[in-house]
């Protein structure tokens, strides 16, 4: 019993992840840096659209910014670190998406 428990548990779990979309993903990963939950909420929709996933994948590396709370962060700390990545595409978007985002 203990093993089909297991490998349910397992299953959904393969399953569940399967189910998260690129945005989810960018949104966990934005809020993870530090970021509010709105602007990641608002930034996450609009860097999908308009970022390749090689794009998004790059983002990632701004790993130094990792385990900080939600809000931990300014916006100007992340633009200076995206900058980093010498992607002009990304850091426009970035820009752009947080300044909108900050408005609404």
């Amino acid at each position: 019993m203990i093993k089909g428990t297991t490998v349910l548990a397992l299953t959904l779990t393969v399953v569940l992840s399967a189910c998260a979309t690129p945005e989810s993903k960018v949104r966990s990963g934005l809020m993870s840096i530090g970021l509010s939950k709105p602007i990641s909420q608002c930034m996450a929709g609009r860097m999908v659209d308009r970022l390749s996933l090689a794009q998004l994948d790059k983002l990632t590396g701004l790993g130094k910014l990792r385990k900080r709370e939600p809000g931990d962060i300014s916006f100007n700390e992340f633009v200076k670190r995206t900058k980093s990545l010498r992607d002009p595409e990304i850091v426009g978007v970035v820009t752009s998406s947080g300044l909108i985002c900050a408005v609404k």
